[in-house]
Protein backbone atom coordinates (compact mmCIF):
# COMPACT_ATOMS: atom_id res chain seq x y z
CA UNK A 1 0.00 0.00 0.00
CA UNK A 2 1.29 3.54 -0.59
CA UNK A 3 2.68 6.01 1.95
CA UNK A 4 0.09 8.33 0.55
CA UNK A 5 -2.84 5.98 1.84
CA UNK A 6 -1.60 6.55 5.05
CA UNK A 7 -0.95 10.94 5.47
CA UNK A 8 -3.36 12.09 8.08
CA UNK A 9 -6.79 14.10 6.89
CA UNK A 10 -9.99 14.94 8.89
CA UNK A 11 -13.36 14.63 7.07
CA UNK A 12 -14.46 17.99 6.81
CA UNK A 13 -16.93 17.13 10.47
CA UNK A 14 -13.23 16.94 12.14
CA UNK A 15 -13.48 13.34 12.43
CA UNK A 16 -10.09 11.37 11.56
CA UNK A 17 -9.12 9.61 8.37
CA UNK A 18 -7.09 8.90 5.69
CA UNK A 19 -7.23 7.83 1.76
CA UNK A 20 -6.81 4.37 3.31
CA UNK A 21 -10.48 4.19 4.31
CA UNK A 22 -11.05 4.36 0.72
CA UNK A 23 -8.61 1.29 -0.42
CA UNK A 24 -9.12 -0.50 -3.24
CA UNK A 25 -11.11 1.91 -4.68
CA UNK A 26 -10.14 4.70 -7.86
CA UNK A 27 -9.71 8.16 -5.98
CA UNK A 28 -10.36 11.51 -7.88
CA UNK A 29 -9.10 14.31 -5.84
CA UNK A 30 -10.08 17.49 -6.27
CA UNK A 31 -9.60 21.01 -4.08
CA UNK A 32 -12.71 22.94 -4.04
CA UNK A 33 -14.10 26.26 -3.66
CA UNK A 34 -17.24 27.81 -2.94
CA UNK A 35 -17.11 31.37 -4.68
CA UNK A 36 -14.75 30.18 -7.95
CA UNK A 37 -16.16 30.40 -11.77
CA UNK A 38 -15.37 27.42 -11.73
CA UNK A 39 -17.81 25.74 -8.39
CA UNK A 40 -20.48 24.77 -10.70
CA UNK A 41 -18.01 21.52 -11.74
CA UNK A 42 -19.55 20.64 -8.30
CA UNK A 43 -23.00 19.60 -10.34
CA UNK A 44 -20.56 17.27 -12.64
CA UNK A 45 -18.60 15.52 -9.56
CA UNK A 46 -21.55 14.93 -8.01
CA UNK A 47 -23.21 13.75 -11.19
CA UNK A 48 -20.16 11.77 -11.88
CA UNK A 49 -19.31 10.30 -8.29
CA UNK A 50 -23.21 9.10 -8.42
CA UNK A 51 -23.18 7.12 -11.69
CA UNK A 52 -19.89 5.77 -10.84
CA UNK A 53 -19.70 4.95 -7.40
CA UNK A 54 -20.80 1.43 -7.74
CA UNK A 55 -18.10 0.54 -10.21
CA UNK A 56 -15.32 1.84 -6.97
CA UNK A 57 -14.91 5.07 -8.22
CA UNK A 58 -14.28 7.99 -4.81
CA UNK A 59 -14.88 11.60 -5.45
CA UNK A 60 -12.90 13.35 -2.90
CA UNK A 61 -13.32 17.22 -2.44
CA UNK A 62 -10.86 19.25 -0.60
CA UNK A 63 -11.57 23.04 0.07
CA UNK A 64 -8.82 25.14 0.05
CA UNK A 65 -8.66 28.64 0.00
CA UNK A 66 -5.21 29.66 -1.88
CA UNK A 67 -6.72 31.08 -4.54
CA UNK A 68 -7.86 35.06 -4.36
CA UNK A 69 -9.97 34.01 -1.35
CA UNK A 70 -12.41 32.20 -3.25
CA UNK A 71 -12.89 29.34 -0.13
CA UNK A 72 -13.22 32.05 2.70
CA UNK A 73 -15.82 29.41 4.84
CA UNK A 74 -15.82 27.26 7.74
CA UNK A 75 -15.86 23.62 7.80
CA UNK A 76 -19.69 23.82 8.61
CA UNK A 77 -20.18 26.37 5.84
CA UNK A 78 -18.64 24.75 3.26
CA UNK A 79 -20.76 21.35 4.00
CA UNK A 80 -23.75 23.81 4.36
CA UNK A 81 -23.25 25.27 0.96
CA UNK A 82 -22.14 21.97 -0.58
CA UNK A 83 -25.07 20.14 0.36
CA UNK A 84 -27.58 22.67 -0.05
CA UNK A 85 -26.39 24.34 -3.22
CA UNK A 86 -25.36 21.41 -5.20
CA UNK A 87 -26.77 17.72 -2.87
CA UNK A 88 -23.28 16.96 -2.80
CA UNK A 89 -22.52 13.43 -1.26
CA UNK A 90 -18.92 12.65 -2.08
CA UNK A 91 -17.18 12.94 1.08
CA UNK A 92 -15.55 16.22 1.93
CA UNK A 93 -12.54 17.00 4.08
CA UNK A 94 -11.32 19.63 6.59
CA UNK A 95 -10.15 22.48 4.30
CA UNK A 96 -6.35 22.84 3.75
CA UNK A 97 -3.88 24.56 1.61
CA UNK A 98 -2.84 23.11 -1.44
CA UNK A 99 0.05 25.08 -2.60
CA UNK A 100 2.68 27.35 -1.10
CA UNK A 101 5.27 27.01 2.02
CA UNK A 102 2.12 25.34 4.07
CA UNK A 103 0.76 23.10 1.60
CA UNK A 104 -1.01 20.01 3.30
CA UNK A 105 1.30 16.98 2.73
CA UNK A 106 -1.20 15.14 0.92
CA UNK A 107 -0.93 17.64 -1.75
CA UNK A 108 3.01 17.81 -1.37
CA UNK A 109 2.66 14.05 -2.53
CA UNK A 110 0.26 14.82 -5.27
CA UNK A 111 2.24 17.16 -6.71
CA UNK A 112 5.36 14.79 -6.57
CA UNK A 113 3.86 12.15 -8.05
CA UNK A 114 2.32 14.30 -11.10
CA UNK A 115 4.34 17.44 -11.50
CA UNK A 116 2.19 18.58 -14.43
CA UNK A 117 -1.42 18.48 -15.17
CA UNK A 118 -2.56 17.71 -18.32
CA UNK A 119 -3.69 20.20 -20.60
CA UNK A 120 -2.84 23.23 -18.31
CA UNK A 121 -1.48 25.72 -20.96
CA UNK A 122 -4.91 27.29 -21.58
CA UNK A 123 -5.78 27.74 -17.81
CA UNK A 124 -2.06 29.49 -17.32
CA UNK A 125 -3.31 31.73 -20.53
CA UNK A 126 -6.70 32.63 -19.38
CA UNK A 127 -5.25 33.17 -15.38
CA UNK A 128 -2.52 35.86 -16.79
CA UNK A 129 -5.30 37.18 -19.26
CA UNK A 130 -6.93 38.01 -15.88
CA UNK A 131 -3.93 39.57 -14.33
CA UNK A 132 -3.25 36.59 -12.23
CA UNK A 133 0.07 35.05 -12.24
CA UNK A 134 -0.12 31.34 -12.14
CA UNK A 135 1.29 28.94 -9.87
CA UNK A 136 4.55 27.13 -11.35
CA UNK A 137 4.59 23.65 -11.72
CA UNK A 138 4.61 21.77 -9.88
CA UNK A 139 2.30 23.52 -7.50
CA UNK A 140 -1.57 23.52 -7.92
CA UNK A 141 -2.64 25.91 -10.45
CA UNK A 142 -6.12 27.03 -9.08
CA UNK A 143 -9.38 25.53 -7.99
CA UNK A 144 -10.75 22.38 -9.30
CA UNK A 145 -7.49 20.84 -9.98
CA UNK A 146 -7.81 16.55 -10.65
CA UNK A 147 -5.82 14.22 -8.92
CA UNK A 148 -6.32 9.98 -10.21
CA UNK A 149 -5.24 7.66 -7.72
CA UNK A 150 -5.54 4.36 -8.59
CA UNK A 151 -7.09 1.32 -6.88
CA UNK A 152 -3.09 0.43 -6.15
CA UNK A 153 -3.21 3.59 -4.02
CA UNK A 154 -0.71 4.99 -7.42
CA UNK A 155 -1.03 8.58 -8.15
CA UNK A 156 -1.66 8.01 -12.17
CA UNK A 157 -3.03 11.15 -13.88
CA UNK A 158 -3.32 14.95 -13.12
CA UNK A 159 -5.73 17.33 -14.89
CA UNK A 160 -6.03 20.94 -15.44
CA UNK A 161 -8.67 22.60 -13.24
CA UNK A 162 -10.65 23.72 -16.44
CA UNK A 163 -10.96 19.91 -17.26
CA UNK A 164 -14.49 19.51 -16.24
CA UNK A 165 -15.84 16.37 -14.72
CA UNK A 166 -17.12 14.98 -17.84
CA UNK A 167 -13.96 15.81 -20.25
CA UNK A 168 -13.60 12.59 -22.29
CA UNK A 169 -9.81 12.37 -21.50
CA UNK A 170 -11.05 12.05 -17.57
CA UNK A 171 -13.51 9.51 -18.26
CA UNK A 172 -11.14 7.99 -20.23
CA UNK A 173 -8.36 7.55 -17.61
CA UNK A 174 -11.29 6.84 -14.51
CA UNK A 175 -12.73 3.68 -16.85
CA UNK A 176 -9.25 2.59 -17.57
CA UNK A 177 -8.86 2.45 -13.79
CA UNK A 178 -12.00 1.20 -12.69
CA UNK A 179 -11.51 -1.78 -14.77
CA UNK A 180 -8.10 -2.53 -12.86
CA UNK A 181 -8.27 -4.97 -10.09
CA UNK A 182 -7.10 -4.18 -6.99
Amino acid sequence: MSALLDIPLHSIDGRAARLADYAGRVLLVVNVASKCGLTPQYEGLEKLYRAQKAQGLEVLGFPANDFLGQEPGSNDEIAQFCATKYDVSFPLFSKIEVSGAHKHPLYAELTRAQPEARNSEGMRKGLQGHGITPNPAPEVLWNFEKFVISRKGEVVARFSPDTKPDDPALLAVLEHELAQAA
